[in-house]
C-alpha cells in the first residue's frame, strides 16, 4: 500500500497486534538474505576481473587433410555397357583391384581383333617404308653414276675442243704459208712475163710459171677451206660441251625428282606408320579401360550405376570409394568480419557431433570433450554460403582425436584469441564490437596468446 495520504494510518492504529503484520514485518530471515545478496555481488564483482579467452565460433564438418584422401567417385573415360560386377557395396579393395567389366558401345571398336589387325597394318606400312628407302638409295646411286659420266663426257668434249683449236692453229699456219707461196708465185710470174716481153725468156717458161701460180692459188683456197672447217669443228666442240652439260643436267634432275618423290612417299608412309602406332597404342589402352580398377585402396561406398547391360557415357560416375588411409581434418567456416583474426598456426578447440562434451567458451582449459586443432589453410575467396573456409588439422601438442569419428560428420569450432577480463568481454558483447584485432609475430600465431 502506498503511503501517500496525509492521514498516516500506521501512526494512529497499532498494527503489531495482528498476526499477518507480524509474519510480514517481524521475520528475521531477511538479514541472511541480505548477507547472501551482498556476498553474491562481491563474488560477481571479483568474477568480472577473471580472465576470459576471446574466441571465434564456427560450424563445419570433418574432412581429410589431403585432397587425394577424400571420398571420390570412379568414372569411366570411355562410354560402355556394364557386363559384370566383381565387388559389392562395403567391400574393401586394394589399389588396382578390378571393380567391374564393361563392353564397347561404339561400332568402330566392335572388332575383337582390332589391335591385331592394326599391328598387321603397321608391319605392311613399315615394309613400304623400307621399299621407299631402297628406292631412294638406288636413285642416289644413279645420280652419282650420272654425275661421274657427265664429268667424263665433259672431259672428252673439252679434249675434242682442244684438238679442234690446235687444228685451227695448224691450218691457219698452212693458210699463211699458202699466202706466202702465192705471193712468191705471183712475183715469179710477173718477172718471167716481163722477161718474155723483153725477149729474154721463152713462152714456155711463162706458161710454167702461170701454171705454178694457179696451183698455188688453188692450194690457198684449199687451205682456207681447211681453216674454216677447223674453226667449224671448234664451234661444234663447244656446242657438244653445252649439249653434254644440258643432257646430263636433265638426266640428273629427273633422277633427283624421282628420288624426292620416293622420299616424299617414304615420309608419308612413316607418318602413316606413326599414326597407326598411335592408334595401336590407343586401342591397347582402350582395351585395358574395359576393366574399371580401384585407383587406391579403400571401401566401396555406393554403386551409382547398377545392374547389368546398363549403358553410360564417358565421364559418368560409376561407383563411390572411400580411401582406407587418410588424415582427418576439420573444414569450418568463419564470418568475413572475423577473417582478419585467423592466422596460420592458430589454436582451435573442436567439439565433434555425437561426442559428449561440456564446453566453456571463455575457459577452454576447463572444457571437457573438446579437442585441439591448428589452422593449416585459409581460403582467400569467399564460399557460396557467404563465409570463408578454414582447414584445421589435429594439434600435435594436444591429445589425439577420437578414432570413431568419420568423414562428413559435423563439428563446432572455437578459434582462441586474446585473454581479456570478463567485464571487458561483456562490454564488447553489449556494444557489438568484434574481438580485439592483433597480428601474430612472423605471420604465424603463437601458442601463447597475448
Amino acid at each position: 500500500m502506498l503511503n501517500i495520504s496525509p492521514n498516516k494510518l500506521n501512526e494512529k492504529v497499532d498494527l503489531s497486534k495482528y498476526k499477518a503484520v507480524k509474519k510480514v514485518f517481524y521475520r528475521t530471515h531477511y538479514k541472511q538474505f541480505n548477507r547472501l545478496l551482498a556476498l553474491f555481488f562481491i563474488i560477481a564483482f571479483i568474477v568480472m576481473f577473471l580472465p576470459w579467452t576471446q574466441n571465434i565460433t564456427g560450424k563445419g564438418y570433418l574432412t581429410t587433410l589431403k585432397p587425394d584422401q577424400r571420398p571420390q567417385t570412379i568414372q569411366s573415360p570411355i562410354p560402355g555397357r556394364i557386363e559384370k560386377w566383381y565387388v559389392q557395396e562395403g567391400d574393401y579393395v586394394k589399389k588396382g583391384d578390378t571393380i567391374l567389366f564393361i563392353s564397347e558401345v561404339k561400332s568402330e571398336y566392335f572388332d575383337p581383333n582390332l589391335v591385331e589387325r592394326t599391328g598387321q597394318q603397321i608391319r605392311a606400312k613399315s615394309m613400304s617404308v623400307t621399299s621407299y628407302e631402297e628406292k631412294v638409295k638406288a636413285l642416289n646411286a644413279q645420280i652419282g653414276a650420272l654425275s661421274n659420266e657427265r664429268v667424263l663426257k665433259l672431259e672428252q668434249a673439252k679434249n675434242k675442243l682442244i684438238q679442234s683449236r690446235l687444228k685451227v692453229q695448224s691450218d691457219s699456219i698452212d693458210f699463211e704459208a699458202a699466202k706466202t707461196n702465192i705471193s712468191i708465185a705471183e712475183r715469179q710470174y710477173n718477172r718471167i712475163d716481163q722477161l718474155q716481153k723483153e725477149g729474154l725468156k721463152a713462152v714456155t717458161d711463162v706458161e710454167e710459171k702461170r701454171l705454178k701460180l694457179q696451183e698455188t692459188q688453188a692450194k690457198l683456197i684449199s687451205q682456207e677451206n681447211k681453216l674454216l672447217a677447223s674453226e667449224n669443228e671448234v664451234i661444234n666442240a663447244q656446242v657438244e660441251i653445252n649439249r653434254v652439260q644440258a643432257e646430263y643436267t636433265d638426266k640428273i634432275s629427273k633422277a633427283r625428282s624421282d628420288m624426292y618423290t620416293a622420299q616424299s612417299n617414304q615420309f608419308d608412309s612413316e607418318a602413316q606408320v606413326t599414326k597407326l602406332e598411335n592408334a595401336y597404342t590407343n586401342y591397347e589402352m582402350r582395351n585395358s579401360m574395359l576393366y574399371i580398377k580401384a585407383p587406391q585402396s579403400g571401401f566401396i561406398n555406393k554403386a551409382i550405376q547398377s545392374g547389368l547391360g546398363e549403358t553410360f557415357k564417358e565421364g559418368d560416375r560409376l561407383v563411390g570409394i572411400m580411401p582406407s588411409d587418410y588424415d582427418m581434418a576439420v573444414e569450418t567456416f568463419v564470418e568475413p568480419i572475423d577473417l582478419p583474426l585467423i592466422h596460420i598456426g592458430e589454436k582451435v578447440r573442436i567439439q565433434f557431433d555425437g561426442w559428449p562434451a561440456i564446453v566453456f567458451s571463455g575457459w577452454p582449459n576447463v572444457s571437457f570433450g573438446t579437442f585441439g586443432g591448428e589452422v593449416v589453410a585459409i581460403e582467400t575467396f569467399i564460399s557460396d554460403n557467404g563465409k570463408y573456409r578454414v582447414l584445421l588439422a589435429p594439434d600435435k601438442e594436444d591429445g589425439p582425436w577420437p578414432k570413431d569419428i568419420r568423414v562428413g560428420s559435423g563439428a563446432n569450432t572455437m578459434a582462441l584469441l586474446e585473454d581479456v577480463p570478463i567485464w571487458f568481454e561483456l562490454w564488447r558483447q553489449l556494444n557489438g564490437f568484434p574481438p580485439n584485432y592483433y597480428q601474430p609475430e612472423n605471420g604465424i600465431a603463437n601458442v601463447k596468446k597475448k
